[in-house]
């Protein structure tokens, strides 16, 4: 049907401008709207869409076991041990309930009060949009009835009927769901195995009496096999994130339901600077939080307030302490069982519910409090250590303002000072962070002065995993890094004030260099996270090689672009350097292969998975030297041959 127009030729609106998109269409024209786009987290999603489904079982009691695996053209299945989507004709619909719930929105078995007292997929949105999204999808449910039935859907359509494909046993029952993404709209995106794995771990972790497997048989000799089973649940989850860290006490735990909403929480303190709390409602991770979480940090505060004061740790004369104070060094784990939860969107980022937050609150302070009655000694040393946190907070906030205060080029004074950009369009500048004056100097010689900055390091940062705010902000590095991007930074970070658009860390191909960005990763996520989850910060990719051939310059990035390029060159008089710092590169060399972005490689930082990367920095920059001792020794043999 063509579009009318007006005299002017642009569209006219009118009653024939309003399209109705019928079935699964709606969600293959906005895929955003519910699974958050079409990149590689929304493809991760789509498992977690079916995946929820099986848990939403395991909650009601009638499911133990989840199988996934990843085959070798990329489709996934995910099979469950229990009850099986309904094959049975409904009542209203006149089709089977399989097919009304693989191809219609809003339809499932968790609107009413029967089947599920508690689930994640609270809208019926998450299977059907997974099938309008996929090339083809076959659903398997081996029914009580004791048939097997199957029914193929192509891009959200049912190419079969619902067909009984042979005999079962009617007390083996259950779902498969096999699926192949499709790739007309995921586009260079492939599955991560240990992407799933954390999300599939804590799935583990937060229902108890649950076993997961996750195999991945793509291009390897043998599956890649992972096996989930926690039976101490959120309590083993707790010790888990902790076991990198020195521990302050035994950790606490609790249990309770109030009117319908069950409510578990462990907590544990460590010898730490920072804080790790995760939040989940029917087992979904809210990433964002919620009312749960609020609670939790209300009960928190209030009682070690009160504690303190009992204890007359905290004296009349000292102020409360507040909620950044008492969760340095937290690991906390939150989960609720909520009936009827109310998430902010479909991709459930945030808990709405009103009733949960005073749920959690009255579990926790009760908890916390009884804990404190227990072990005076533990209540003590959390409080000494929230007093402590106030004062390093106290000194760190005048440390912060006062770089603040300072203007960008009266705060840095290293010899090599930031040499800014003359664009004053943040979505249109970088900052290059460049290890040494050597460097720096090419990287100043060799820029576009128009959109690119330089700040030149001396040396390396402070190790910021060891170290209180306070100190790292009286480090010149880090000052000079916090004014240069005038952003501020940990709990006063105002990514909005950003002034360019993409951060790159540029040093030098070697170990030194590998340990400042190292350095410079911990810092940007101990105290400006935001700056990755927002895409913003990116590792340069300088050459290891330079191969010259009569006239002909190449250069190689990797050991395997080496051989490649000496293979192509065979027979040829070939010159060989291997570069072991940007500053060997003159500033036309340094430009070509590094800094221009019509040819540079670019390596974005991301964050997968914001407990695994946690545990990582805690391993690698922390204390305790035994995990990092045994991590080294582990993958030792893996950098024997790498030539730094």
């Amino acid at each position: 049907m063509a579009m009318k127009t007006n005299g002017n030729g642009t569209v006219k609106y009118d009653a024939s401008a309003i399209q109705v998109l019928e079935g699964l269409e709606a969600v293959r024209r906005r895929p955003g709207m519910y699974v958050g786009g079409t990149d590689v987290r929304a493809l991760h999603h789509l498992v977690y869409e079916v995946v929820d489904n099986s848990i939403d079982e395991a909650l009601a009691g009638v499911c133990n076991h989840i199988r996934v695996v990843i085959e070798e053209d990329r489709t996934v299945s995910v099979t469950d041990n229990g009850r099986g989507i309904p094959v049975g004709i409904h009542p209203e619909k006149g089709v089977s309930a399989l097919q009304l719930v693989l191809t219609t929105l809003h339809a499932g078995g968790k609107f009413g009060n029967g089947a599920y007292k508690v689930s994640g997929g609270l809208h019926g949105v998450g299977v059907s949009a997974v099938n309008a999204l996929s090339e083809w999808m076959e659903v398997t449910v081996k029914s009580d009835d004791g048939l097997i039935y199957r029914q193929r859907y192509e891009r959200g359509i049912p190419v079969t009927d619902v067909e009984a494909i042979g005999m079962g046993d009617m007390k083996d029952t259950g779902t498969t769901v096999k699926f192949l993404y499709d790739d007309t709209l995921f586009k260079d995106v492939d599955y991560s195995f240990d992407t799933l794995a954390q999300r599939f771990r804590e799935m583990a972790f937060v229902t108890r009496g649950v076993t997961i497997d996750l195999i991945d048989r793509r291009t390897q000799a043998l599956p890649r096999r992972m096996t989930f089973y926690f039976e101490g649940g959120i309590l083993s989850f707790v010790k888990y994130l902790n076991r990198m860290r020195k521990p302050l006490h035994e950790p606490v735990y609790v249990e309770r339901e109030t009117e319908g909403v069950v409510v578990e929480v462990a907590l544990q303190y460590a010898d730490y600077f920072t804080d790790t709390v995760m939040t989940f409602a029917n087992t979904i991770n809210t990433i964002d939080g919620g009312t749960h979480l609020t609670g939790f940090r209300s009960a928190l505060t209030r009682t070690i307030n009160d504690v303190g004061r009992k204890l007359s740790v905290l004296k009349d004369s000292d102020p409360n302490l507040t909620g950044d104070d008492v969760r340095e060094g937290l690991t906390a784990i939150i989960s609720v069982k909520v009936p009827d939860p109310q998430f902010e969107s479909q991709t459930k980022v945030k808990l709405m519910n009103p009733e949960v937050r005073f749920a959690v609150e009255a579990a926790v302070g009760d908890a916390v409090a009884e804990f404190f009655e227990t072990d005076s000694r533990a209540a003590r040393r959390i409080v000494d250590k929230g007093l402590t946190a106030s004062k390093a907070r106290a000194a760190a906030r005048q440390a912060r303002d006062l770089v603040i205060r300072k203007s960008v080029l009266e705060s840095l004074t290293l010899p090599g000072k930031l040499a800014d950009c003359s664009s004053r369009d943040p979505s249109n500048s970088e900052l290059f962070i460049v290890e040494g004056d050597s460097a720096g100097g090419s990287a100043k010689q060799g820029r576009d002065r128009h959109f690119q900055a330089i700040l030149p390091l001396r040396g390396k940062i402070l190790n910021t995993e060891r170290a209180g705010l306070h100190k790292i902000l009286s480090n010149k590095e880090v000052q000079a890094i916090i004014s240069a991007l005038g952003c501020g930074v940990g709990d006063q970070f105002d990514l909005t004030k950003l002034r360019y658009n993409r951060v790159i860390i540029m040093t030098d191909a070697d170990v030194d260099g590998a340990h400042i960005t190292t350095l410079l990763l911990t810092f940007f996520f101990r105290y400006m996270q935001a700056l990755i989850d927002e895409g913003h910060l990116y590792i340069a990719q300088p050459p290891l090689y330079l191969i010259k051939s009569a006239k002909d310059a190449r250069y190689a990035y990797t050991e395997a672009e080496l051989q490649g390029v000496l293979k192509e060159l065979d027979g040829r008089k070939v010159s060989l350097q291997r570069y072991k710092g940007l500053g060997e590169m003159n500033p036309q060399q340094l430009w070509d292969t590094t800094m221009d972005p019509g040819q540079r490689t670019l390596v974005q930082v991301t964050i997968e998975d914001a407990a695994e990367a946690d545990n990582v920095f805690s391993m690698l920059m922390g204390s305790e030297v035994p995990p990092r001792r045994k991590f080294i020794q582990s993958h030792a043999r893996e950098v024997q041959n790498l030539d730094i």
